[in-house]
């Protein structure tokens, strides 16, 4: 069999600080290749990806996704063990992508490779792996996925393997995401003297306006499977040494994190409309720069998501939670392409200093995904 512990101490050794590949890739590759996957490097505009196919295209087809690239690891003198060590230390494996997610991915290579060598099914497996999750992420899941539109590739189902779990193994499965807007808030008004203000037009008092106005009440109370969205002031800036001059411009930027009763257009919408109301009473002016990371997505529950919740649940001794918590992921890119769903180890130490992962939590990993393609190929 092949160790998804071992391989994830290997590609952590591979100091794949995005964007560099810094060999990650090309140890999948030499791996998966043995075991008859056609193999084929989807990189774009510097970013590294791969693409692996097991069996005949247009079979019915069992997909993953994760990524090799990993967070910088910080000053090194401040971890216990060197950050691309891939130190193994009492059955726990030491290193920057310990947890997210080289562990994840190796998960699924280490599982997949088994499968179709000890029981070639009546389908295919397709793997995707990026070296662009944890930056720009213009370059790499959306790429491959380009690359397999134009290429007649498809996934009919898929699992990204990023760490879903808060606490302990099989607590929680992902079925979808909320979405992400960031807007960034100019208020343009005009300089003067402070003991003047009738000279001057002070774009604070109205920027605080809008913010007060988009913070007073909660957007919606949530749905059946999303908590209530959010609206996050996350800075104000204006830059002004002086105190008694009433600066021309100030600046806000704001994040929504918003569930499945709204979108980016219509948030869009809304967020235009206040400023347009508080521009009509007050004369300054707002300019918007708006970007939707992300829209929100659900994975209904159905015998996808009931599959893999029944296989968790026997191999971790409990229900896994049906969950759209979190940040954004390159889930909210494959649900384009097929239903999607997370499911990966326990995120305790992601991106932290002395990033960190039992190996036998990593083989549980293998063992749950290697039982899932099992079930769904039978």
């Amino acid at each position: 069999m092949t160790d998804a512990a071992d391989l994830t101490a290997r590609l952590i050794r591979c100091p794949s600080v995005t964007p560099e590949e810094g060999g990650a890739l090309t140890l999948i590759q030499s791996l998966l290749e043995p075991a008859g996957f056609a193999c084929t490097r989807v990189d774009r505009n510097g970013t590294p990806n791969l693409f692996a196919r097991w069996g005949a295209k247009g079979a019915r087809t069992f997909g993953f996704n994760g990524h090799t690239d990993v967070v910088p690891p910080g000053d090194p003198d401040n971890w216990t063990h060197p950050p691309f060590s891939g130190a193994v230390i009492d059955g726990t494996i030491w290193g920057r992508g310990a947890t997210d997610m080289k562990s994840g991915v190796a998960a699924f290579v280490a599982a997949a490779i088994d499968f179709v060598t000890r029981t070639p099914p009546d389908g295919a497996v397709i793997l995707t792996v990026t070296g662009d999750e944890e930056g720009p992420s213009r370059d790499g899941t959306p790429a491959l996925l380009d690359w397999m539109d134009a290429n007649g590739e498809r996934m009919d189902v898929c699992i990204v393997g990023e760490p879903s779990n808060p606490e302990v193994m099989g607590e929680m499965i992902k079925i979808g995401r909320r979405g992400s807007l960031t807007v960034h808030v100019t208020a343009i008004g005009k300089q003067g003297h402070a003991a003047y203000p009738h000279k001057a037009l002070n774009p604070l008092h109205p920027l605080l306006m809008l913010l007060a106005d988009l913070t007073a009440a909660p957007l919606d109370e949530g749905t059946e499977h999303f908590q209530p969205s959010g609206l996050q002031v996350t800075t104000i800036d204006v830059g002004n040494p002086a105190s008694n001059v009433i600066p021309e411009r100030g600046r806000a930027t704001v994040n929504i994190r918003f569930n499945d009763l709204h979108s980016g257009d219509s948030l869009t919408a809304m967020l235009r409309e206040r400023a347009a109301a508080v521009e009509e009473r007050t004369g300054v002016r707002f300019e918007l720069d708006f970007h939707v990371s992300g829209e929100s997505f659900l994975t209904a529950p159905g015998p996808f998501v009931d599959l893999v919740r029944d296989v968790v649940a026997e191999a971790c001794g409990r229900v896994p939670v049906l969950s759209t918590s979190g940040g954004t992921s390159d889930a909210r890119y494959v649900k384009n392409h097929c239903p999607v769903l997370e499911f990966g180890l326990v995120g305790a130490f992601m991106h932290q200093v002395d990033e960190r992962v039992p190996q036998a939590q990593v083989r549980q990993l293998q063992d749950i995904y290697h039982t899932i393609l099992a079930r769904y190929f039978a």
